[in-house]
């Protein structure tokens, strides 16, 4: 449309309304391949200048997955973010960002309330992200650990006043225990057995550490990780303090939480300036057994979002013009562009819209 109604998103929200914003967007958790502690993706540092040429500051941002949406928030700088996932585990793993994120001066101590590794000597806000992981490969500390775990939950459950269920808190535990128990280390399948040992990752060459994620640069040695300085790590620490950047338990082909954002979004003006969807939509043109594929759902959900001619897609996928077998790769499209296509019958595969992508 030609006009709308004036931007009028919140520039906080309180710790009731933004629990309220959970509650009744979420649908119920179901279940995916992985429990997906990290990302795999490298090539998001490339990427995101190109996003910044076209997405607008002060747009809104939605994502799925953990930690890799936190690169591109730091990038496009969003007034609000939303991230659904089908896994509850996820926004219970984004809550206790949220506390680690609140309770951080700067990222030496960040990493320390993450990892539960003692914050060694000579780190300072100045610190490069090499510096800093090179720094973090001391060995988890126990009695550090239980007094993170400890606060982690009081600032969620009783200074926030969140209502985190029981399972919600042992889902927390095990969270946090896997991310103690591998630090820098961790990648995206790494987990702990029933007795609290290390299990080794899998997942092959597209199996990378945490660490890697965080370190990489682009060719010119850019560095555009949400820890490669403390503006990045300051812009969400904000965000978190304003409690605008919210995590959602949803499917992708449901019938609520993507719906339910649009709903809150048009209401205030509000326009989603980029979507993120990592690798998504290939499960999305799975049919399950005996049924039929949901990526027809996605997309009328995704119509009911506000958009104009820069909001645009993230997505993790094998570009047509790339050998087979050189792991995913972040890519861009516009989702207007991509709507019309799907509207016009011609979005009936992954391949359709990767072709509509550009990296």
């Amino acid at each position: 449309p030609s006009f709308r109604d004036a931007d009028t998103l919140p520039a906080e929200l309180s710790d009731e309304a933004y629990w309220k914003i959970i509650e009744d967007f979420s649908e119920d958790g179901g279940t995916f391949t992985s429990e997906n502690f990290s990302s795999n993706e490298l090539g998001y540092q490339a990427l995101i200048p190109r996003l910044q040429a076209f997405v607008k500051p002060g747009s809104v941002y939605m994502g799925v997955g953990p930690e890799q949406n936190f690169q591109y928030i730091a990038g496009l700088k969003p007034k609000m973010a939303f991230i659904i996932d089908i896994r509850r585990q996820n926004m219970i793993q984004h809550l206790m960002y949220k506390a680690a994120f609140e309770m951080s001066a700067n990222r030496a101590d960040f990493l320390s309330i993450i990892f539960s590794r003692k914050r060694p000597e000579g780190l300072s806000e100045t610190s490069t992200p090499d510096q800093l992981f090179e720094a973090y490969r001391n060995p988890m500390d126990a009695d550090l650990a239980e007094t993170n775990r400890k606060a982690i939950k009081d600032l969620l459950i009783t200074r926030h006043g969140f209502k985190l269920t029981r399972d919600d808190v042992q889902t927390m535990d095990h969270v946090f225990d896997v991310f103690a128990t591998f630090g820098g280390s961790l990648n995206y399948s790494s987990n702990i057995n029933g007795i609290g040992r290390a299990v080794p990752g899998r997942g092959g060459a597209n199996n990378v550490a945490y660490s890697e994620l965080m370190v990489s640069s682009t060719d010119n040695g850019v560095n555009r990780s949400y820890l490669a300085n403390e503006e990045s790590f300051r812009f969400l620490k904000e965000m978190h303090q304003k409690n605008l950047l919210i995590p959602l338990v949803g499917n992708f082909g449901g019938p609520k939480a993507i719906r339910a954002v649009g709903t809150y979004l048009k209401e205030r003006g509000a326009i989603v300036g980029a979507f993120y969807l990592s690798n998504v939509e290939q499960y999305l043109f799975r049919p399950p057994q005996g049924g039929f594929s949901i990526h027809r759902e996605f997309y009328e959900s995704v119509a009911t979002l506000p958009l104009d001619e820069s909001s645009l897609f993230i997505r993790s996928g094998q570009p047509p013009n790339r050998a087979r077998g050189g792991g995913l790769m972040p890519m861009m499209s516009s989702i207007m562009e991509v709507l019309t296509e799907f509207k016009a019958g011609r979005i009936n595969a992954q391949a359709d819209v990767l072709r509509l992508s550009t990296n």
